[in-house]
C-alpha cells in the first residue's frame, strides 16, 4: 500500500473507532453511577475526579492512577470549557450534578469522556500523519497532502485551500483541525443516539 493508502486507511471512521472511540465508550459505559445526583461541591469534585482518573486509567495510560488534585483541575477544566461554550460554566455543571436536571450526573460524566475521547481521536489522527508521512522529502509530503485533501474534500469543506497544499504540508495543525470538525460533524464516532 501507498502512503497515503496508509493515511487514509488509518483515518477511516471504522479505524478510528475500532483504534480510539470503542475504548473510551466503552471504558464510559463500564462506570456506573449509583445515585445521578450529588449533595455537595465536595462531592461534586470528588466524583468527578474519580471519574477522570478512571477513564484516564482505562483508555490512556492503561492502570494509571491521576493525584486527586489532578484529576479534579483537569475534569474541572474540560466541564468549564464545554459549559461555557453553552453559555454556562463549571457552577451550571455542579447545578446540573446536583438537582438532576440536564441529565444529572450521567451527562457531566458524557462530557467529560466526550472531551477525552474526542482529545485521543485527534492525537491518533496527528499520529497518523506523523507515521505515514515522510517529512524528510518536500515533494512527496506536499503531495500526499495533496492527495489527502482531493479524497476528503467532501467532507473537508472550504475551509481548507485543495489549490495549496505546501500550506498544509509544512504544518498539519489547520488541517487536522479541519478533519476534526468534519469528524464531529459527520461521524458516529462523534454522534449520540
Amino acid at each position: 500500500m501507498s502512503s497515503i493508502d496508509n493515511l487514509c486507511a488509518a483515518l477511516d471512521e471504522v479505524a478510528i473507532a475500532g483504534n480510539v472511540g470503542n475504548t473510551h465508550d466503552n471504558a464510559r459505559g463500564a462506570y456506573s453511577l449509583k445515585i445521578n445526583t450529588v449533595s455537595s461541591f465536595a462531592e461534586f469534585n470528588d466524583r468527578i475526579a474519580d471519574y477522570y482518573s478512571y477513564h484516564i486509567g482505562r483508555c490512556v495510560v492503561q492502570g494509571g492512577r491521576l493525584a486527586h488534585f489532578e484529576a479534579a483541575g483537569r475534569a474541572s477544566e474540560i466541564l468549564e470549557s464545554e459549559y461555557k461554550r453553552h453559555g454556562g460554566s463549571l457552577q451550571s455543571a455542579y447545578r446540573d450534578a446536583n438537582d438532576g436536571t440536564n441529565g444529572g450526573m450521567r451527562i457531566i460524566l458524557d462530557v467529560i469522556a466526550d472531551r477525552l475521547k474526542e482529545e485521543s481521536v485527534e492525537r491518533y489522527t496527528r499520529h497518523a500523519f506523523n507515521r505515514y508521512v515522510d517529512p524528510t522529502s518536500w515533494p512527496q509530503k506536499v503531495e500526499i497532502i495533496r492527495q489527502f485533501i482531493n479524497r476528503n474534500r467532501h467532507i473537508l469543506g472550504s475551509s481548507i485551500d485543495a489549490a495549496h497544499p505546501e500550506r498544509y504540508a509544512q504544518n498539519y495543525d489547520e488541517l487536522i483541525r479541519a478533519f476534526m470538525d468534519a469528524l464531529k460533524r459527520s461521524s458516529k464516532i462523534f454522534r449520540k443516539f
